[in-house]
């Protein structure tokens, strides 16, 4: 069975720091392109960054560029979302997902096949 794992939510005060992450396992994601994204409720899920199979080539939502890195480990079939100066817009469900389409693709939702089950992150002002 394959599964995508998001652990390191919570809560934090804003300015604060958190450190997703998303291990995968009943298959190798070594190809895959990986992002993140998120939602919050009456919202459409939104890109947040992401990153090609080799970690060659990352790319942010405007709203995280410079607050946010993605990184992976694919020893692990693991990626990351680091995450500093939060905000309170930052709070939302955090997805990851992995999508074997290009890398052309890698901000458009709908060409990601494998998702994790989400989790909370919450910023408080």
């Amino acid at each position: 069975q394959v599964q995508l794992v998001e652990s390191g939510g919570g809560w934090v005060q804003a300015g604060g720091s958190l450190r997703l992450s998303c291990a995968a396992s009943g298959r190798t994601f070594r190809s895959y392109a990986r992002g993140w994204f998120r939602q919050t409720p009456g919202k459409e899920r939104e890109f947040v960054a992401a990153i090609s199979w080799s970690g060659g080539s990352t790319d942010y939502a405007d709203s995280v560029k410079g607050r946010f890195t993605i990184s992976r480990d694919n020893a692990k079939n693991t990626v990351y979302l680091q995450m500093n100066s939060l905000k309170p817009g930052d709070t939302a469900v955090y997805y990851c997902a992995a999508t074997p389409s290009g890398w052309a693709q890698h901000a458009k939702r709908d060409a990601y096949n494998y998702w994790g089950q989400g989790t909370q992150v919450t910023v408080s002002s």
